[in-house]
């Protein structure tokens, strides 16, 4: 299983940027997606999280001005970000945690895509 991330970038405070996250390979379903992110010198941390069924949480600081979805059809996970904020600047990675139709259900992440928010 493979995972493309993309929709990274430079973007002032205050606009809004939307990741995509894709994945490929031998894939019976895909139970949660999530997005990740991890800014210099810290550790990572769970941005969104969205199950199967479509629930979704989020980290409080982004509560408000992030939405996760995803297209199931496409094994694809967004992230729409809006109101951005320096503070926001990280690497940010995909996970989803896939059914492969043998063996245990496995997480994959994505390469990490860049987004830095200019103040």
């Amino acid at each position: 299983v493979q995972l493309q991330a993309s929709g990274g970038g430079l973007v002032q405070t205050g606009g809004p940027l939307r990741l995509s996250c894709a994945a490929s390979g031998i894939i019976l379903s895909i139970n949660a997606m999530k997005w990740y992110r991890q800014a210099p010198g810290k550790q990572r941390d769970l941005v969104a999280a969205i199950s199967n069924g479509g629930s979704t949480n989020y980290a409080d600081s982004v509560k408000g001005r992030f939405t996760i979805s995803r297209d199931n059809a496409k094994n694809t996970v967004y992230l729409q970000m809006n109101s951005l904020e320096p503070e926001d600047t990280a690497v940010y990675y995909c996970n989803v945690n896939v059914d492969r139709g043998r063996g245990p259900n496995r997480d994959y992440w994505g390469q990490g895509t860049l987004v830095t928010v200019s103040s």
